[in-house]
């Protein structure tokens, strides 16, 4: 099986950009995306070229680094994996595999498909956390949680912040993974005590981040690699409209 890369290189974030095209053999279907982009790598090691850069860590579906834009789609064309979980068996032999970094203001790039998304993390840090002193952790029993709200929270909490959310909102809103943080703590008691300056905070820092507006395009759902819901997204906004009503009273 053999295919080909039409490749995003740009030398820096003050440089200029072009698509560079790259014919690459699949040994198996079975190999991963990353896996084939490592051995387009060693060619053009092996010929004296600058290799093409791109983020990666635990090529198991958990960091979120792999930031790619494959054929038009944040992490390619599979439902509910990332990059790293993307295989090969998704593509046909000849065929023209477009891979470009995450656009958006707030990602901008750093050199070929590496992007900044630290704004994503500049907005954890003003309130995606419990900072309240509770002393030793309580027997996990001791607390009661609806199952309900219990399944909602994890659900929210998998939120692997890799932003193809963004790479995929018309906006490049940030609705979706703001809302996956505030939501996970939100529902559960031990974020009670600082929810509201908690959606403020990071509702603000969204904002200063030069991220979009959601305008219900729901991309972000369909892209997300841990299928996060836009439920969480109303979720936010609730909590928001709470929180600034009780800091008005």
């Amino acid at each position: 099986m053999k295919v080909t890369l039409k490749v995003w290189r740009q030398k820096g974030p003050d440089q200029p950009g072009r698509f560079e095209a790259y014919d690459a053999e699949v040994p198996s279907t079975d190999m991963s995306f990353l896996e084939l982009m490592d051995t387009v790598n060693e060619g053009l090691i092996a010929k004296g070229s600058d290799a093409i850069a791109f983020d990666h860590d635990c090529r198991e579906g958990i960091c979120g680094m792999c930031s790619q834009v494959i054929d038009g789609q944040p992490h390619g064309p599979d439902q509910g994996a990332a990059t790293c979980q993307l295989h090969m068996r998704k593509f046909k032999d000849g065929d023209v595999v477009t891979v470009e970094p995450f656009r958006a203001k707030a990602f901008p790039v750093i050199k070929d498909l590496v992007v900044d998304r630290s704004a994503l993390d500049r907005v954890v840090s003003c309130g995606g956390f419990i900072s309240i002193n509770t002393g030793a952790a309580v027997d996990g029993n001791a607390v009661p949680v609806p199952k309900v709200d219990a399944e909602a929270a994890m659900d929210a909490a998998a939120c692997i912040g890799c932003g193809a959310c963004v790479a995929a909102c018309p906006n490049a809103a940030a609705m979706l993974f703001v809302g996956a943080k505030v939501s996970h703590l939100a529902l559960l008691p031990q974020g009670g005590p600082e929810r509201a300056r908690r959606v403020l905070g990071m509702r603000q820092a969204m904002d200063a981040e030069g991220f979009g507006h959601c305008t219900n395009e729901a991309e972000c759902e369909a892209v997300c690699p841990k299928e996060i819901k836009v439920s969480n997204i109303a979720r936010l906004n609730r909590e928001f409209i709470k929180a600034l009503v009780c800091s008005k009273e």
